[in-house]
């Protein structure tokens, strides 16, 4: 995806390109098409841990900006559904897990909604989102792990943060999977229980799933703190305004219009509970 963004105050413009996705191993087989790259003043990337290497091969600033998610869509308040679905796993998996996963379905002890098609085969992508949002928000358990997580042969030793960690905090369910050791993800998810870990090919599920249902007051907890977190950090209206900053440009007032609807959102799910869930922040 390239976007270029111009002063609308000044003639001058400057260039942005933001890259979805490059893996250090990529880079070499890559390199005579990145080239492209240095048309622009600024890339931004999803990935924190190849941005040192491409600003280095193309000789231009590189960036970090981390995914994002409608922080409104997926959020569960004001109106709030039950929680039909015991776990829900979107993308990569792990077959050990999902195994584990479907003795308990299958013995009646949850309801486990998995994939069973590509994601790239959904026949509108708009109305995918859609449904996602609906599917998290009643969702009590929420299968995350890093991008790529089943390819080291493409990822090689590399560990990003992928999308279903922001979506998952936006919902409000509980994330367990993987804690993403890679210096940026205790930086954006610095909150209690963001993540319960449960190693990669892990056959503990159930004990966690067990354990976490016996306390009611924590999954709460985590729930509403999810919820105001993502609110408070993870909208896109933080990575847009996050774009405008590193090329100097003021926010329109429809930017702080979203910013306000969102700080007020987060306010009425903390007045929800008996005592603070998280300090309500703003980038």
């Amino acid at each position: 995806m390239v976007n270029t963004v111009s002063n609308w105050k000044d003639v001058c413009k400057t260039s942005v390109c933001l890259l979805d996705e490059l893996w250090l191993r990529e880079m070499v087989g890559h390199r005579y098409f990145l080239r492209i790259l240095e048309n622009f003043d600024v890339v931004m990337l999803y990935y924190s841990q190849s941005v040192k290497a491409l600003s280095e091969q193309i000789k231009r600033k590189c960036v970090f900006l981390p995914p994002g998610a409608d922080a409104i869509s997926f959020c569960p308040y004001p109106d709030l559904h039950k929680r039909v679905v015991d776990v829900c796993s979107v993308g990569r998996r792990s077959e050990i897990t999902h195994q584990r996963l479907l003795r308990m379905a299958a013995e009646g002890s949850l309801f486990y909604l998995h994939d069973s098609i590509a994601g790239d085969q959904a026949i509108n992508s708009k109305q995918h989102r859609a449904l996602l949002a609906n599917i998290t928000k009643r969702s009590r358990y929420f299968i995350v792990n890093p991008g790529l997580i089943d390819r080291p042969d493409k990822r090689g030793t590399q560990i990003e943060i992928g999308n279903r960690y922001f979506e998952g905090a936006a919902s409000g369910t509980i994330m367990i999977g993987e804690r993403p050791n890679n210096g940026e993800f205790e930086r954006l998810f610095a909150w209690p229980d963001a993540v319960i870990h449960l190693p990669y090919d892990s056959r503990d599920i159930d004990t966690i799933i067990n354990n976490l249902d016996r306390d009611p007051e924590r999954q709460e907890r985590i729930r509403r703190t999810n919820v105001v977190q993502a609110l408070a950090r993870h909208d896109w209206v933080y990575r847009w305004q996050a774009v405008l900053e590193t090329v100097g440009l003021e926010p329109l007032p429809e930017l702080l219009q979203r910013k306000e609807r969102l700080k007020t959102l987060a306010k009425a799910v903390l007045e929800t509970a008996d005592a603070p869930a998280g300090a309500l922040r703003s980038r």
